[in-house]
């Protein structure tokens, strides 16, 4: 490995900011796969970054008191997406804390997507990655994908107007607008409540 294929991988590194995750292949525009390889192990030998899981690392966001911080899932998530070109959508649990209804932290952070279905643990958290149909992604990173995921999650009778109200109240209304134009790619029992947080 020549020592310039480790100079500018550390130098990318060091352009993003802490807490960045990353695979490998965010680098093979540098060197070969084993040189690549080879750098991150030294890297991580030295302390610079960290091994989160098979093909996957950090470059550690850290605090005085606690130290390192655990990885991000959204970011951890992100990275895998990155490595493939596929798109997300935080679904269940998560995308019912994402907005707001509900304040309790998902046991597991579920994201849909439109590449390969994938379970990856790192540390206590664990990330799904689950393969969907073309049109939920249709709404992937909007809000008003996030409003369906949590419908969803919630099912009918879970829906309350405290939930509709706290939706009305926090979401723009360019979000607004969007959301009740997205109500086709949603079943229809949400379409009126997709109207009452729509409407002025």
């Amino acid at each position: 490995m020549g020592q310039s294929v480790r100079n500018k991988i550390v130098k990318r590194i060091y352009a993003k900011h802490r807490g960045w995750v990353f695979t490998p292949s965010r680098f093979l525009d540098l060197g070969s796969r084993r040189s690549v390889d080879e750098a991150l192990s030294l890297l991580e030998k030295a302390g610079t970054i960290r091994h989160l899981a098979r093909g996957l690392y950090d470059y550690p966001a850290s605090h005085p008191k606690l130290g390192a911080l655990s990885a991000q899932p959204d970011m951890i998530a992100r990275a895998l997406s990155e490595s493939e070109s596929t798109r997300l959508q935080p679904s269940g649990a998560y995308a019912v804390n994402l907005l707001g209804l509900s304040q309790q932290v998902p046991a597991k952070y579920v994201y849909l997507t439109d590449g390969a279905s994938k379970r990856i643990e790192v540390g206590n958290l664990e990330i799904r990655l689950k393969q969907t149909t073309p049109k939920n992604m249709k709404t992937a990173g909007k809000t008003s994908g996030l409003v369906i995921q949590a419908f969803r999650y919630l099912k009918k009778d879970g829906v309350t107007l405290n939930h509709v109200s706290q939706l009305k109240r926090t979401l723009s209304e360019q979000d607004k607008a969007q959301l009740w134009k997205d109500r086709v790619y949603a079943p229809a029992w949400m379409h009126d409540y997709f109207k009452e947080i729509a409407e002025n």
